[in-house]
C-alpha cells in the first residue's frame, strides 16, 4: 500500500466529511499517526480498512465537538481556479451530493473518488459484495435523479 497516495484519499475523505481545509488536514495527520503508530493491522492485510476506520472515528468525534455549522469557502476557491462553466458543473454537483443521504454520499466518495476497493468497503460497513454495489446503483440513480438526466452525462 502506496501511504502517500492514500494520504491524499484520506484527506478527501476528511474533507467531504468535515467541510474545513484545516481540520481535514488536522485529521488526516492524526490517521496516519495513529495508523503507523499501531503495527497490528499493517501486517494482516487490513491496513486500508484500518486506515479508513481511523479516519470515519476522528472525522465523527470532531463533528460531535464541533455541532456547529460552518460556513464553506469553496465557492470562491473554485471561481478563482475554473471556467465559468466547470463552477457552474461543480456547484451543481455539490448541491446534488448535499441532497442525498449521508451514508449514500460517503459509498460514492469511496468508491468513485477515492477508488477503495469494494472489498475493503465490504469490511468496512459490514456487508457482501452484493450489498455494496446495491447501494452503489441506488446511490448513482440517486444522484442521477438529482441532478437531471441532461446534466449527468
Amino acid at each position: 500500500m502506496d501511504l502517500e497516495e492514500q494520504y491524499d484519499k484520506i484527506y478527501r475523505y476528511c474533507y467531504f466529511k468535515v467541510h474545513q481545509r484545516e481540520t481535514a488536514e488536522d485529521l488526516t495527520q492524526e490517521t496516519f499517526l495513529r495508523f503507523l503508530d499501531s503495527s497490528d493491522y499493517v501486517n494482516t492485510g487490513k491496513a486500508l480498512q484500518y486506515l479508513y476506520t481511523i479516519a470515519r472515528n476522528l472525522c465523527v468525534d470532531e463533528y460531535r465537538k464541533n455541532k456547529t455549522e460552518v460556513l464553506d469557502k469553496d465557492v470562491e476557491e473554485v471561481a478563482d481556479n475554473h471556467s465559468e462553466t466547470d463552477m457552474i458543473t461543480r456547484i451543481s454537483v455539490k448541491m446534488a451530493l448535499e441532497k442525498l443521504e449521508e451514508a449514500d454520499r460517503e459509498l460514492l466518495l469511496l468508491r468513485y473518488v477515492n477508488e477503495v476497493p469494494v472489498s475493503v468497503i465490504c469490511k468496512l460497513y459490514g456487508i457482501s459484495r452484493f450489498a455494496v454495489y446495491r447501494r452503489l446503483s441506488q446511490a448513482a440513480k440517486g444522484l442521477k435523479s438529482k441532478l437531471g438526466e441532461e446534466d449527468f452525462t
